[in-house]
């Protein structure tokens, strides 16, 4: 018996001689240089027992690789585990779950898992912020309006140095037709980030709804400059084209007494 049991442990392997947080350590640096690889090892540290920080491993993996179902179901995993024992790191982990499922398209799974980070008892301060940012970008993806202002609202107290969600809340407002708040907020986006083609190019999306064309395309130009290669950069330089014909057009209406 003593023979057999011997036999099976050295079948198995040695065990890993390094802590729970040396191994996720390990396994997250794995994850920047091969993905694959960090995903095998950290689905046998799962198999093993790893608990929480195994199941978040492999979570970041997945990520990593743009698996966002494997991703989601990893992060609710060790969320679970976290909730089943107390462990304080469940809202972090359901938060990691709704950004993995907002990521893959699933607004409403996203809005679910938001939802029970919010829940967990103690989740507070600027990390709570970041959620409540997160599930307003849920509710809007499922056109939610009132709970997004709502959430943005609850977040701004606690996260009032991030740029980002000023713009989120000046963008929800010109959306929803509030065009005081709009302008309101995304000064104080510009002032946090002067420089940035997302805030420029929001500024002049709210200019031009307040019918300050002169103004919007000045913005629009200066998002361009800032980051032409960028999603705001590229969208700036299509809406100076498209109000750059309007204007020729008029122009030449005019030009002909029309």
């Amino acid at each position: 018996m003593i023979l057999i049991l011997a036999s099976l442990l050295a079948a198995a392997g040695p065990a890993d001689p390094r802590t729970p947080q040396a191994r996720f350590d390990a396994c997250v640096r794995e994850t920047d240089q091969n993905p694959q690889a960090a995903e095998k090892m950290a689905a046998q540290w799962a198999g093993e027992g790893g608990g929480v920080l195994a199941a978040q491993c492999l979570g970041i993996a997945r990520s990593a690789e743009g698996e966002w179902k494997g991703a989601e179901d990893a992060f609710t995993a060790g969320a679970t585990i976290a909730e089943r024992t107390r462990d304080a790191r469940a809202a972090t982990l359901w938060t990691s779950a709704g950004n993995a499922a907002l990521a893959g398209g699933d607004a409403a799974g996203a809005k679910a898992a938001f939802d029970k980070a919010m829940a967990v008892p103690g989740f507070q301060g600027p990390v709570k912020g970041e959620a409540l940012l997160d599930r307003a970008r849920a509710e809007v993806a499922l056109n939610d309006t009132a709970l997004a202002r709502a959430d943005i609202d609850a977040a701004l107290p606690l996260i009032q140095g991030d740029p980002m969600a000023w713009l989120l809340s000046a963008t929800l407002a010109r959306r929803m037709g509030d065009l005081t708040r709009a302008a309101a907020d995304i000064k104080e986006a510009a002032l946090r980030a002067p420089d940035e083609a997302a805030v420029l190019y929001e500024a002049g999306n709210i200019a031009a709804a307040q019918g300050h064309i002169g103004d919007a395309r000045a913005q629009w130009a200066r998002a361009k400059a800032a980051d032409p290669r960028s999603p705001a950069g590229q969208a700036a330089a299509k809406e100076l084209g498209v109000t750059g014909a309007q204007v020729s057009e008029e122009k030449q209406s005019k030009a002909q007494g029309r």
